[in-house]
């Protein structure tokens, strides 16, 4: 298999210890801080005592998985959890709403992407690329008709805290348009999806 093929999987009760594994390696210190939580509140939670923000936000992700929720995907590489993608209805992520640059462009229901995360052994090898294709064709299994991101367009490798979302250039060439820009380096980019035909 090449190295920037992948097993690409949502991820369900089942493949919680994966998730664990892939934020607990080297590198991961950002996503398992945030565990993916950050969009999905609409503002800073009160964690209970005695539990790191951390510790909540973990506890919270789990939650959700439990509760049926499939909060993104997991990359599989030779059977080991390699890369992460965080999507779903819009409406799952609370934050987007009262963000001045991510805030609904029209009221059309739109799945969003809103974070990618790659094991530190296997980066720069398009695997983010590759997780986006595997979230579109999941988007579309799951009855989405768009598709929407918020990457970042600055020119040069980007070492920007925001390139979780993403670089426009990988939307571009998935076929994503762009729809809105309210900040000069982060557009609101989208794809219409339509049935696979038979």
């Amino acid at each position: 298999m090449p190295k920037h093929r992948l097993d690409i999987r949502p991820l369900d009760a089942g493949r919680w210890r994966d998730l664990e594994a892939l934020f607990n390696g080297p590198g991961g210190s950002q996503a398992r801080g945030c565990w993916c939580m950050c969009y999905r509140r609409s503002g800073r939670a009160d964690k209970p005592d005695g539990m790191t923000y951390s510790q909540f936000n973990k506890c919270a992700l789990r939650a959700l998985v439990d509760a049926g929720v499939v909060p993104g995907l997991i990359g599989y590489r030779d059977g080991a959890p390699a890369a992460w993608i965080s999507l779903g209805p819009r409406e799952q992520y609370a934050k987007l709403a009262r963000s001045s640059v991510m805030k609904p462009v029209d009221d059309k229901p739109v799945w969003s992407i809103v974070c990618f995360y790659t094991a530190k052994a296997a980066r720069g090898q398009h695997l983010s690329e590759a997780m986006l294709k595997g979230a579109i064709e999941y988007a579309r299994s799951c009855g989405a008709r768009l598709v929407e991101a918020y990457p970042v367009d600055k020119r040069g490798r980007g070492s920007d805290d925001s390139m979780w979302f993403g670089a426009k250039t990988m939307y571009d060439r998935a076929g994503f348009v762009e729809v809105a820009r309210r900040k000069a380096t982060r557009p609101v980019v989208r794809k219409t999806l339509r049935d696979r035909k038979p």
